[in-house]
């Protein structure tokens, strides 16, 4: 496939069109059947009150959480499998989902927080704790953090912190039942305070994942080639590990763990882009949210009794198109 410039702007512009037609699918499709043209006049507060309380107050901040949430797991993973030089990394990886499963089971268990408002501060805390103890984990004893020491590290703590988290979940009901409900990763039932809780951090991580990619490229070619070429391999390290644990902690903390999409984005972008970072990352932002609003728009109306939650659509959709994906070698290469 040619990758020329020319063609890659014209793929990065299909991306946005096709993202704009999912964002426009998520506002006019839903459980309850609302005709195209209430849901537009619904959009400029006229019409049905009721459709107005659907579309502009539910379906429109769910579209735009989806949006977010989407752009932050997929620029996540990208930085991620390039940060770790390993192409099945994600943001997991680095404890950020455990972090945050055990922040929120803390909150509630020793704090009371019950709502989602109380808990999802929480959430950041412990998957930007985990962030922090997993990258001093991997730079104790010589030598630098390297995408190896990273992982072991951020696998260890994790299954530290998930003990801990399974131990208080046993111990306490409430406990259990807050959890279930956020675990499960949904995009339902957050308003605007979520959007605006969330927002700034997720603008700090996109532009500090964005300034990487050239310095992302260089360690593709290893530590000592890219130090050679000019790059801060620590520095650049440090950073990414910043930037991922802000847009994974924020998507984490306002919605759930949502698998899949922060592994299998970029790997679908590289059939478009090739290996260059300055191309996977500005794709993994536009293509990542139509992947998490698609998945949401389909648990909407495959049940006739109920909504499926996004988390549950997005594996059920991941695991077999990424076993497809990785069955081709041309697409696995980083």
């Amino acid at each position: 496939m040619a990758r020329s410039t020319t063609a890659r702007l014209l793929w990065l512009g299909v991306a946005v069109a096709v993202l704009a037609l999912t964002c426009l699918a998520s506002i006019a499709i839903g459980a309850k059947y609302i005709p195209l043209g209430d849901v537009i006049a619904a959009l400029f507060d006229s019409g049905d009150p009721n459709n107005q309380v659907i579309v502009g107050d539910m379906r429109v901040n769910r579209t735009i959480l989806g949006v977010i949430c989407g752009v932050s797991l997929g620029l996540a993973g990208a930085v991620m499998q390039a940060l770790t030089r390993n192409p099945l990394a994600d943001p997991g990886i680095l404890g950020v989902n455990a972090g945050a499963s055990f922040g929120i089971v803390l909150g509630v268990s020793l704090f009371g927080a019950m709502s989602l408002y109380g808990y999802i501060w929480f959430a950041f805390a412990g998957a930007a704790v985990a962030s922090v103890v997993v990258y001093a984990l991997a730079t104790v004893g010589r030598g630098q953090a390297s995408p190896v020491r990273l992982a072991l590290s951020g696998i260890a703590f994790a299954a530290v912190l998930t003990g801990f988290t399974q131990a208080l979940i046993i111990m306490d009901s409430e406990v259990l039942d807050v959890y279930r409900f956020w675990q499960v990763g949904s995009l339902a039932g957050r308003n605007g305070e979520t959007i605006g809780s969330v927002l700034p951090f997720v603008v700090v991580g996109v532009v500090l994942a964005l300034g990487l990619a050239r310095a992302l490229d260089a360690m593709a070619l290893g530590d000592d080639t890219a130090s050679a070429l000019g790059a801060n391999v620590l520095l650049t390290r440090l950073v990414g590990v910043v930037s991922v644990t802000l847009l994974c902690g924020a998507a984490t903390a306002a919605i759930g763990p949502v698998a899949f999409v922060g592994l299998m984005v970029p790997h679908i972008v590289r059939a478009f882009t090739g290996p260059d970072q300055r191309w996977i990352l500005p794709f993994s932002l536009v293509v990542a949210p139509i992947l998490m609003l698609a998945s949401d728009v389909v648990g909407r109306v495959v049940l006739s009794t109920g909504e499926l939650q996004v988390g549950v659509v997005t594996t059920v959709i991941g695991g077999p198109v990424l076993i497809a994906l990785v069955r081709r070698r041309r697409m696995v290469a980083t």
